[in-house]
């Protein structure tokens, strides 16, 4: 520590005496727990680490140190093949495949600035030399958007993308071998490749051509032209890796104890409040190096204590920023046995205590009534007040362990200024108060020690922070994980409309109403069409079977 101040910035050299000074007054051990803090956060918040985005080299680093610090607390690995790391796959999409192509006349378009194909094209490779004005079976068929787009003018229900689409099929069933698709009007038709998008395909390509391509390739309508296409996919994923470790006391439950270490990057993924134009670093120190810092020493009291009536699980989870990937990952492939989890405590964003409400939220806290006994024998034992919130879900990794039925607890200190921003950087924690949470959870811990088995309660379920609010809702969780066509409910609320309709977790909505759903993204859409009062329908799949319910917002 000494070594390293010459190299610290004026703000973090008064920080620093400033902790020294308040240190000066603490018992030895929370001396040592303070330094560690701050350590660890330091560490896993560096620039170097470039962001710790799920599946980079930066995330490798940080896992590298977890389980590092991890064993050195006195954790055993329990990932997989004896090791610390489980392993997981993230869907990201798709992509159009380089070796894609349209060529016109022998001169190939530039794919997304000249052409690209529609999410529901079918793959396959075409050829053909059709007059653009004539549509003749055997051949690629063109398709001017004009009057299509200018007849629905004015009308708020429009969808051109399934209207093209059931064109599409139409002109397939008529002889068309594919559909070139390009815009002539004054309308903008705002259509793009979605790469989130994994529709049911037609039987056919559908490939949009811009305007401009229009003009410079395809001017003379009356002329035949020679056209060669073809139309592929590749998927686009990548590997996220939770760092799990166990501390086995030979007891017949299990505690989770977790904190997501996974963070931004660079912005790639467009989950950022940044809107500056320059590329920049998201260091995520309060999100969430200081969860993880917590968990780090956590585990290393407990490893030291008496508290042997559970064991413990200790997971640094990653894909959390992408929608809960690691831990819904965990919760499926768990190394211990599910059913033997007692209650899971997750510690995200704990390190800013100051600088939101001076307050302490616990998320999570009628998931068991457990949780208010113990606070009731705790209330003399902290230095903060409290911000009780009843709901198991929210948008952190305790949401995957709730919909298992199993207690959960969230720990939070707030959003604050910095949040998902450049400036969430390490000189800005709140050491000695992130300390003071740390040592309210293992009282809390220890409080809970002695209670045998917890008994879940379900709650109100909340969207995660990051879902759109608007005036209706199905009432359910979405999710993220999923990777087909449709928005697969996680969790269905109870007394909520998709309930009433007889969806149960699991089901994949399809369509609400004359809305078809291939993504979350157009469920969202879908969804702010309509107000509370309107009755519509949901159509749905579970298995290989289609349902369709009515529901009223």
């Amino acid at each position: 520590m000494i070594s390293r101040i010459k190299f610290l910035t004026p703000i973090l050299i008064l920080s620093w005496l400033t902790l020294s000074s308040s240190a000066q007054k603490l018992k030895k051990t929370d001396k040592t727990t303070l330094t560690n803090l701050e350590a660890h956060i330091h560490y896993l918040a560096d620039p170097r680490l470039e962001g710790r985005r799920t599946g980079t080299p930066g995330e490798k680093a940080a896992s590298d140190y977890i389980a590092s610090a991890l064993s050195q607390a006195g954790v055993q690995p329990k990932g997989e093949n004896n090791g610390w790391l489980q392993t997981f796959p993230i869907d990201q999409g798709r992509d159009v495949s380089r070796d894609a192509y349209l060529v016109v006349n022998d001169r190939p378009l530039l794919l997304e600035k000249e052409y690209f194909p529609l999410s529901f094209s079918a793959v396959a490779t075409v050829t053909g030399s059709p007059a653009i004005a004539l549509q003749e079976s055997g051949v690629p068929w063109f398709l001017d958007l004009r009057e299509m787009l200018e007849g629905a003018a004015g009308n708020p229900h429009f969808d051109l993308a399934e209207a093209i689409r059931t064109k599409a099929e139409a002109c397939a069933k008529k002889g068309a071998t594919a559909l070139l698709l390009y815009n002539s009007s004054h309308i903008a038709d705002n259509l793009a490749f979605n790469p989130h998008e994994k529709p049911e395909p037609i039987a056919i390509p559908v490939v949009y051509i811009t305007r401009e391509a229009k003009r410079k390739y395809l001017k003379d309508e009356s002329a035949s032209v020679d056209i060669r296409v073809k139309v592929a996919f590749s998927e686009k994923k990548r590997t996220g890796h939770n760092v799990v470790g166990f501390l086995n006391n030979g007891a017949p439950a299990t505690v989770v104890i977790g904190a997501h270490y996974d963070h931004l990057g660079h912005g790639e993924d467009g989950n950022t409040i940044y809107q500056g134009k320059d590329s920049v670093t998201y260091n995520g120190a309060d999100d969430n190096a200081s969860g993880v810092a917590g968990m780090i020493e956590l585990a290393r009291m407990l490893a030291g204590s008496k508290l042997k009536a559970n064991n413990y699980l200790f997971v640094a989870f990653s894909g959390e920023e992408q929608g809960l990937f690691g831990s819904k990952y965990l919760v499926e492939h768990s190394p211990v046995d599910v059913k033997k989890v007692n209650y899971m405590i997750n510690l995200d964003m704990i390190g800013r205590l100051n600088d939101s409400s001076h307050a302490l939220t616990l998320g999570g806290f009628g998931t068991s009534p457990a949780w208010g006994e113990i606070c009731n024998t705790l209330k003399d034992k902290k230095e903060f007040a409290l911000h009780l919130d009843s709901s198991g879900t929210g948008p952190s990794d305790h949401t995957s362990f709730y919909l298992k039925d199993i207690p959960v607890l969230f720990f939070f200190t707030g959003v604050h200024s910095d949040y998902h921003k450049p400036s969430d950087v390490s000189d800005k924690i709140n050491y000695t108060g992130e300390l003071e949470v740390v040592k309210f959870i293992y009282d809390f811990i220890a409080a809970a020690n002695t209670r045998g088995r917890f008994a879940f309660t379900k709650t109100r379920e909340t969207l995660p922070g990051n879902i759109p609010h608007f005036s209706v809702t199905l009432g359910i969780l979405p999710d993220y994980s999923f990777s087909g066509s449709g928005v697969r409910a996680d969790g269905v609320s109870e007394g909520r409309p998709a309930e009433k309709a007889g969806m149960k977790p699991g089901d994949v909505i399809v369509q609400l109403g004359s809305y078809p759903v291939t993504t979350l993204e157009n469920y969202m859409e879908a969804l702010g069409k309509f107000k509370k009062g309107d009755t519509t329908t949901v159509r749905f799949k579970r298995g290989a079977e289609t349902h369709e319910s009515p529901v009223q917002f």
